[in-house]
């Protein structure tokens, strides 16, 4: 007599085998059926908190081959007592990707006035840039930003983001931005005389940013009045030393940082 399995199905009709994946804090998977995507933030007996990038939670079961993992099909499993907590955010508020590696740079870029814009852009959005593939790029000034803008010749697939200090209407800042804003350029800017000011007061560990009188270096006119040494430089250091995350920054530079990262990335594939 041959043995026959009491399993009739034909082999190619049998659904492959997909791997477990332990829910681990901060893992970041879609559920197809609703395309939410979130990182995970909690899990109990047979379901699943995520998280998404707006702070929104969703619970889903943990059904068999119930979840995408970075386009793949997984099935999520409790993890084990001991699994290691990774952080579920990034220092901008957005969702952390564990072991995400930077994107190759898209043709688009953001560009920001000064080293320190650059310096503070990078330690509040860079993990979020890596990911998305923008680069940014600094202009000592916004005099040569026609010329660059220019060079540069923004279009569909390479859409240029420019973030400016001080920018408020009739002022010279105000004017270039104009001159050189199109469909696929974008320029935006904060109202404060230079990043420094973006800093929260209390953050910076100081009560309030001074005033300094027109005409004088304004950041040397800080130290001063702050009782720091003359070194801009340093001074710059220190501050940044004191932001963590967004949360040290004001609403004013977040929002306008955030609306270029959407805009450039809006412009087609990396």
């Amino acid at each position: 007599m041959r043995p026959y399995s009491p399993d009739l199905t034909p082999p190619w009709k049998k659904p492959k085998p997909v791997p477990e994946v332990p829910a681990d804090p901060g893992l970041v998977v879609e559920e197809p059926g609703t395309g939410f995507c979130g990182a995970v933030i909690r899990c109990e007996a047979g379901t699943v908190t995520l998280e998404d990038r707006f702070g929104k939670h969703r619970v889903f079961p943990l059904e068999p081959r119930g979840f995408l993992l970075e386009g793949r099909v997984v099935t999520l499993v409790r993890p084990s007592g001991n699994a290691p907590v990774r952080p579920t955010r990034t220092a901008s508020g957005s969702v952390a990707v564990p072991g995400a590696r930077a994107r190759v740079a898209r043709a688009g870029r953001i560009y920001v006035e000064g080293r320190h814009d650059a310096e503070l852009v990078e330690k509040v959005w860079g993990d979020d840039l890596r990911v998305e593939g923008v680069v940014v790029e600094y202009l000592e000034g916004i005099d040569d930003l026609p010329r660059i803008v220019a060079d540069f010749a923004p279009g569909p697939d390479a859409r240029l983001g420019i973030l400016v200090d001080h920018l408020v209407p009739g002022t010279k800042e105000s004017r270039i931005a104009e001159s050189v804003t199109s469909e696929y350029a974008l320029v935006v800017g904060h109202p404060y005389i230079d990043v420094w000011e973006a800093v929260k007061p209390a953050s910076a560990g100081i009560p309030a940013w001074p005033r300094v009188p027109h005409g004088q270096d304004w950041k040397k006119g800080v130290c001063r009045a702050l009782g720091w040494p003359e070194n801009t430089g340093a001074a710059w250091q220190h501050i940044l030393s004191r932001v963590h995350s967004y949360k040290d920054l004001e609403p004013e530079l977040l929002g306008r940082v955030e609306e270029l990262i959407d805009f450039v990335t809006a412009g087609g594939p990396a």
